[in-house]
């Protein structure tokens, strides 16, 4: 089996679980590439040998039955951005904090191996966004699994963002911002701000404004074929559009427009891995402390 295998530089604590990792493929006979930034990290800060057959960089021409991501989801949404276009399966190894995204276990990796090999998992098809401007400003990258967020770039000045769907003149937003998001990326930015959340395969895009100056603004829902189209005016010369968290900005008046890329990021799930599970286990969904 060919494995590609991405991380973080916060593994301090998990070296030991790593070096199980690589044994682990190794007593496989797996295939393994390795990103050269996480590669040179762990080189230079642990004992851990790698047991690789490639050092990939950001260019490199390479095929994989499956992705690792080492890390939170973070460093997920960063894999996804490096192999989703290729369809390569990622599954998220959490070493992080809350790992929404990246759900199985370290200290379990040897029944983790085993699971992908015996093929005891399953993959669930995750929509991703593509935002394109008419800017003339190129971005690198412009796929989102979480969210395309457009906010202010001054804290003192509202904005106006003047919204199409299909083509159809959907309402002018007024506040700080409003966040474009996948069912993925319901539970991130857009849950924050009190948009709803969306079972992660579902067929939907959630707009919610970012504290609108207008009680009847609410979060809707649509299907995720929509095109939208925003326009954002201010007094402020410039805004900023977060995809994923990485920041691009924009002279005011720049339309953007968001659509359903023509990729899926797909996610490896433990074959028992249910949405339920993972709002009581991640989100605390529903517990009562009261006694």
């Amino acid at each position: 089996m060919r494995i590609a295998i991405y991380g973080n530089s916060y593994q301090e604590k998990f070296f030991a679980y790593l070096e199980r990792l690589f044994d682990a493929l190794a007593g496989r006979n797996a295939w393994v590439a390795i990103d050269r930034a996480f590669y040179d990290y762990l080189c230079r800060h642990t004992t851990v040998k790698p047991k690789v057959n490639e050092v990939i960089d950001a260019d490199s021409n390479f095929d994989a039955a499956l992705a690792l991501s080492i890390g939170g989801d973070g460093t997920f949404l960063r894999t996804a951005e490096k192999v989703a276009h290729r369809g390569i399966p990622i599954l998220g190894i959490n070493t992080g904090h809350l790992g929404y995204l990246a759900d199985a276990s370290v200290e379990n990796i040897e029944d983790v191996v085993e699971n992908l090999f015996i093929g005891n998992y399953k993959i669930e098809e995750r929509t991703v966004l593509r935002v394109a401007t008419d800017s003339g400003i190129d971005i690198d990258n412009p796929f989102a699994l979480n969210e395309i967020a457009i906010n202010r770039q001054s804290t003192a000045l509202m904005m106006c963002m003047h919204t199409w769907v299909n083509g159809c003149d959907l309402t002018t937003y007024k506040g700080d911002g409003l966040i474009i998001s996948t069912p993925t990326g319901s539970t991130a930015y857009n849950l924050s701000v009190g948009g709803p959340i969306l079972e992660p395969t579902s067929n939907n895009i959630v707009l919610s404004p970012i504290s609108a100056h207008s009680l009847t603004m609410r979060p809707l829902v649509l299907r995720d074929d929509c095109e939208i189209r925003v326009t954002t005016n201010s007094r402020a010369p410039k805004y900023q559009v977060s995809i994923d968290g990485r920041p691009f900005t924009f002279p005011v008046g720049t339309s953007i427009t968001v659509c359903k890329a023509d990729f899926a990021v797909k996610v490896i799930q433990h074959i028992e891995h249910n949405f339920a599970s993972t709002l009581r286990n991640k989100l605390m969904w529903g517990i009562d402390r009261r006694e």
